[in-house]
């Protein structure tokens, strides 16, 4: 599932330059989405690229004299409806409440995507929301006295008929939200002037996104000098922690934990932004779960990081840097009794993860035990396929 983070502007929030801060903080966290009122719209746009939904509201938008352009700069990506009404409970719902939602505005001609907007006042707009879901594109539920249950009753009761986008006021309430019912909601609507907190509440979705995965000990069988080749290093737009690397090797069931270069050596400065992945034709793990070859790498492309513990994020290629350098060829045996193998450069600066911490690979003998990623399948154009491949 792919999460989303929507940050709350609009009118309530405050004056232009309060709704402005917010917006322009979203833009730097990197928000999927600002809900503002329609008369904003225009000027959102201008603050930079993001998907502009908006409450919908009676006056003509006058912000922009060229005619032609207007309808375009001034339409949001997706109306929203229920502000200053049912949804708000500025119009009172009928207590018992079971029936269809008169979501009339949510089919307004010329609105690509739609949506609605409910407080959760009482049990009757649980209801209501639900009947919502069943009109909108966007589903967004705000608590007053937030308590999980009205959203696990949501996440349960609604399908993929609809995003679901639960309202929270910071980045633990957004972790609850996207956790809930272990399926969580679609997105969240975050309502805070704080750039910290809006900065975090993005890196909550992008956690909730990432896989974790269960790494493993290979025995080294073998490891010996093989002569020269083409290494390649990977210099990322990214920042390492010093227990991240990259999942490379010369077989793509099995991938060996290479560290970034991250600690100081008495031969050369940190670079921490890079990984001395191996040989061009090694692969190298990516965030949707592929592979490729460290020869296709280029800048712009995304590449996927990985700890100690088996934590992952992406990161941006900046750079790829190919040098004929000398190589060990280094083989392993896993728990299962497979063998995989790959290259690595002959050099005090490479270093790998072993039952005894961090070390260089100038260091490595038969019988160590180095972290590895290990998965019983063939690859095709990096991806996983059900068919019997021979690696050798």
């Amino acid at each position: 599932m792919t999460r989303a983070v929507w940050v709350k502007a609009d009118a309530t929030v405050g004056d232009w330059d309060v709704r402005r801060r917010r917006i322009t903080a979203a833009l730097e966290a990197g928000a999927d989405w600002v809900l503002v009122d329609e008369d904003d719209v225009a000027r959102v746009r201008e603050l930079g690229d993001v998907s502009v939904a908006a409450f919908r509201t009676d006056g003509d938008v006058t912000l922009i004299d060229d005619a032609e352009n207007q309808e375009q700069e001034a339409r949001p990506d997706a109306y929203v409806t229920g502000k200053d009404g049912e949804g708000d409970g500025t119009i009172d719902l009928p207590n018992d409440f079971s029936g269809s939602a008169d979501l009339s505005t949510l089919r307004r001609n010329g609105a690509v995507d739609q949506g609605a907007y409910v407080r959760i006042l009482g049990k009757e707009y649980e209801s209501f929301a639900e009947a919502a879901a069943e009109t909108a594109e966007y589903t967004i539920v705000i608590g007053d006295d937030w308590t999980i249950i009205p959203l696990e009753n949501l996440i349960a009761r609604i399908g993929d008929e609809t995003t679901l986008v639960a309202g929270v006021t910071g980045a633990a309430e957004a972790k609850t939200a996207f956790e809930t019912l272990e399926h969580g909601a679609d997105a969240v609507l975050l309502d805070s002037d704080d750039p910290d907190e809006i900065r975090r509440t993005v890196e909550v979705r992008d956690e909730s996104e990432r896989e974790s995965l269960d790494l493993e000990w290979g025995t080294v069988v073998e490891i010996e000098p093989v002569g020269s080749a083409d290494r390649v290093c990977v210099d990322t737009g990214n920042l390492f922690e010093h227990d991240e690397g990259m999942l490379v090797g010369s077989m793509a069931r099995g991938l060996v934990f290479v560290h970034a270069e991250t600690a100081e050596s008495p031969y050369v400065a940190s670079r921490p932004f890079r990984v001395n992945a191996g040989a061009v034709h090694a692969y190298v793990r990516t965030p949707d779960g592929g592979t490729k070859y460290l020869s296709e790498l280029t800048s712009g492309d995304e590449v996927q990081v990985v700890d100690t513990s088996g934590h992952t994020r992406e990161v941006i290629v900046g750079r790829v840097k190919i040098e004929k350098r000398p190589m060990f060829r280094v083989a392993l045996e896993t728990g299962s009794g497979d063998r995989i193998e790959t290259l690595l450069q002959n050099a005090e600066t490479i270093k790998v993860a072993t039952r005894d911490g961090r070390r260089a690979v100038t260091d490595i003998s038969a019988g160590d035990e180095l972290l590895l990623y290990y998965e019983d399948t063939a690859r095709h154009f990096g991806e996983a396929v059900e068919e019997s491949i021979i690696e050798k």
